[in-house]
């Protein structure tokens, strides 16, 4: 990997991460554009420090949130706890299952569920438009719905803001609880590999790893800010279409 690679990978990733259209998608394919192994030890390393760049920079946005409520904390918790438990007895079984080549598939049908769920969601007064009015019910079936995200091509932020609109939440509201539910999930998850494979992990390249995670950290940050902006104006049709046709890109033609 060279630098251009390190900071091609975290630009996508800090794109990717809390866009609906799944980061682990996305860096796989592009890693396999590049020419890189992603089956070595050291993307792996990478991949798990650039991932965590985007949480950091999430935690800083939403600090005041995170600092002032208890309840919204119990909210993430038990919004965590089902791709917990599955990810942690069946997370091996599933990888097995779901190869990298149903990643388009998966991509496909993701994104024609955005579209079907949009035609059908008409905001209403009663809708969640504070993350903070949930109900731990609510969370719950979220949770429930990143369950679906442990399959490589489902992203984990597309699968919570398709189970929060579901259940009733206003599409920035969704976005919110989805990108905040990235914190007890994507540390958990990181954490949990940093200890499963610590002694297969490369941090030889610290210049990569380093650059890497700055880079995703800001971008990530700038990506997060804009969503919120632009998905109070819009819907998430666009990325809908965007899936379906990416998916296309890379099944037929790359």
């Amino acid at each position: 990997m060279t630098l251009l690679d390190s900071i091609v990978l975290a630009i996508v990733e800090g794109i990717t991460e809390y866009l609906p259209v799944s980061s682990t998608a996305h860096i796989t394919l592009t890693a396999q554009q590049l020419g890189l192994e992603v089956n070595s030890s050291f993307f792996m390393t990478f991949n798990i420090v650039i991932q965590m760049a985007p949480i950091f920079a999430v935690m800083i946005i939403f600090k005041d949130k995170l600092l002032a409520s208890l309840e919204l904390w119990k909210k993430l918790i038990v919004a965590f706890i089902p791709v917990g438990i599955v990810g942690f007895f069946l997370a091996d079984y599933i990888d097995l299952l779901f190869t990298q080549s149903l990643i388009p598939l998966w991509m496909l049908l993701t994104g024609i569920l955005f579209i079907i769920i949009e035609y059908f969601h008409k905001e209403e007064h009663k809708y969640v438009d504070d993350i903070e009015a949930s109900t731990f019910k609510q969370a719950l079936v979220i949770g429930i719905f990143q369950v679906f995200s442990l399959i490589p091509g489902i992203s984990r932020s597309g699968s919570t803001i398709l189970g929060a609109m579901v259940v009733g939440f206003k599409r920035e509201a969704a976005m919110s609880f989805s990108f905040l539910l990235a914190i007890p999930t994507m540390g958990a998850a990181s954490g949990y590999t940093l200890l499963k494979e610590f002694h297969a992990l490369d941090f030889s390249q610290l210049e990569l790893l380093s650059v890497g995670f700055l880079v995703s950290f800001v971008i990530g940050w700038i990506a997060v800010k804009l969503l919120l902006q632009m998905i109070a104006k819009f819907s998430f049709v666009p990325f809908g279409i965007y899936l379906i046709l990416t998916a296309l890109l890379f099944q037929f033609i790359l």
